[in-house]
């Protein structure tokens, strides 16, 4: 059944159809060959999403997608150039500061890659920049995007493997600070090689200003991970917390954005949250049946007859991973891993936190490796360049998350 479960499902995708109707529809058929009643896929499906948990997601991709709307990136952005914009080069150091900046609002990839890159490559393109490289670096820091909480992949994972919330998130910072580290020593790198202009002279009055212009927008993390791991309230609460936060801010501190475009955006958000869910529960009733007939348990023991050894087996995970993220997208290809890799992993001894992490940072770097790059193609439409001049001058920044990716896997960066 599994054979046909999987069979059906490439076929689905070859085809065209959606991921959420190729999961489910390759279920569906799959269970009814197999003799299973067919009351058994709803069931599943709503016990899929039948999580409180889940009630964060829509809320931290709303709260994102009004902070992208309004003044906020445009502050930290100005924040981030005030501190390290007097480097050589220092306006693409500035796109990673100001893409983990956002990366701690906004939960997503998508949503941090339009931020920055709207508000940076018009300047970093008029001083001098190669567009392509500044855009493809933007689109790179993205992918920290869904590393530094809050997470919604990790949210998701959170989910399925039944984890904690919080100790997912606590656990993302140090490798989205690597991600961000890596990413700014290539940056600075390419600035001296290529003779890039210095920005403004340092100072502190003008890092003071910028701070207190950004400050509510830097408060929106502090409010919700501070509320989080104090334990003042749970993630769900607090990403609703943090929209109420973004939607204040933006009607009433910096005025940027009216009842017309929350409701918008409330539209818009719902869609996204829709398409998240339906993907959730189809996934769902996935994992039912690939349980049911022990696919796991049988991929377990495949890959452990070719070596018992775990950094061997970690490395044939990784390179998984990695080429699920080119072709599937980054919460499908998570609802879609995690039952089969997770038994395998626990039998391997490794933490299933840990586990989580090597899977958001791994399928975040799909986010910038076509045909199925989010971020790419954001930047793409932003900026009006050619997604085949963005992708080519990826390359050097696709390779340090890549190493960074093998840090993360044998040299845990987790808390404690």
């Amino acid at each position: 059944m599994s054979l046909l479960l999987f069979g059906l499902f490439f076929l689905f995708m070859i085809l065209g159809l959606p991921v959420a109707l190729a999961i489910g529809g390759a279920t569906m058929v799959a269970m009814q060959a197999g003799g299973v009643p067919l009351l058994v896929l709803p069931q599943q499906m709503f016990s899929g999403i039948n999580s409180f948990a889940l009630v964060a997601v829509p809320m931290f991709i709303l709260a994102g997608d009004i902070m992208a709307e309004g003044k906020v990136s445009a502050r930290l952005v100005a924040l981030a150039d005030a501190m390290i914009g007097f480097l050589k080069g220092g306006l693409s150091i500035v796109s990673v500061l100001a893409a983990m900046f956002f990366a701690a609002i906004s939960g997503s990839g998508a949503a941090t890659t339009a931020a920055v890159s709207s508000t940076l490559v018009p300047e970093l393109t008029r001083k001098g920049y190669d567009p392509a490289s500044a855009a493809s670096l933007i689109a790179a820091g993205g992918t920290i995007g869904v590393v530094i909480p809050p997470s919604v992949p990790m949210i998701i994972y959170a989910v399925i493997a039944q984890e904690s919330v919080s100790a997912l998130f606590l656990s993302g910072f140090l490798p989205g600070i690597a991600m961000g580290a890596g990413l700014m020593v290539v940056a600075l790198v390419q600035g001296h090689r290529r003779a890039y202009p210095k920005g403004a002279p340092f100072s502190l009055k003008t890092i003071a200003r910028s701070f207190v212009s950004a400050f509510w927008g830097l408060m929106t993390p502090v409010i919700i991970l501070g509320g989080i791991f104090s334990g003042l309230f749970t993630p769900s609460e607090a990403a609703v917390i943090a929209v109420n936060y973004a939607i204040f801010v933006s009607l009433f501190v910096y005025r940027d954005m009216g009842l017309k475009d929350i409701y918008r955006l409330l539209i818009r958000s719902g869609v996204t949250t829709a398409v998240i869910m339906f993907v959730i529960s189809a996934s769902a009733a996935l994992s039912w049946a690939l349980s049911n007939w022990q696919v796991p348990a049988q991929i377990g023991a495949l890959v452990l007859s070719v070596s018992d050894n775990p950094t061997i087996v970690l490395a044939m995970m990784l390179v998984l991973i990695l080429v699920t993220g080119i072709f599937v997208e980054t919460a499908s290809a998570l609802i879609i891993l995690t039952p089969l890799l997770l038994p395998l992993a626990l039998q391997l001894g490794v933490d299933p936190v840990h586990f989580g992490v090597i899977l958001v940072v791994g399928l975040a770097i799909g986010m910038i490796t076509p045909p199925v790059a989010i971020n790419l193609y954001v930047a793409s439409s932003v900026t009006g360049l050619g997604l085949e001049r963005i992708a080519k001058a990826v390359l050097p920044y696709l390779a340090v998350l890549v190493a960074v990716l093998i840090l993360v896997t044998y040299l845990p960066l987790l808390p404690g």
